[in-house]
């Protein structure tokens, strides 16, 4: 039976976490899941705090509800990031090659997949394919640049 473990360190401006599932695939998949879902838990958590603050008060109700968005949103996004994440990293392998074109399939399916799962119609599935692929591709693009 493989071996699982999760280590982390933080070192000024990079965290770096590393899942070690057994299985290069799984490794990445949850990889992914934990970084944007904590960034999107982050985000939903800076956002709450803004309009407590701007409310002027807390209460038990508000703190639960704020702490069920983070959640939702974090497993919503982190679930998104994962599945792209798997999906590149499995094109890579099937291809043998590592560059863009991997980002725009892993993107297209994420898309097509996310879309497919929120019963969308055919042509709103094609439409967010295309998008994921589309965003997948510029960010790719941009790494490059940087």
């Amino acid at each position: 039976m493989p071996r699982k473990s999760l280590m982390g360190s933080i070192s000024s401006p990079k965290v770096e976490v590393i899942v070690d599932m057994g299985n290069p695939l799984l490794n990445h998949t949850v990889d992914g899941f934990l970084k944007i879902g904590t960034v999107s838990a982050a985000k939903v958590a800076a956002e709450e705090t803004y309009h407590i603050v701007k409310r002027g008060s807390v209460s038990k109700h508000n703190f639960q509800n704020s702490l069920k968005k983070m959640c939702k949103e974090g497993a919503y996004w982190g679930t998104i990031a994962g599945v792209y994440v798997g999906m590149e990293y499995g094109v890579e392998r099937v291809r043998g090659t590592r560059d863009w074109k991997n980002a725009m399939i892993g993107g297209a399916v994420t898309g097509a997949l996310v879309s497919a799962a929120s019963s969308n119609k055919r042509d709103k599935i094609i439409m967010d394919a295309i998008t994921g692929g589309a965003v997948a591709t510029a960010a790719e693009f941009i790494s490059y640049l940087t």
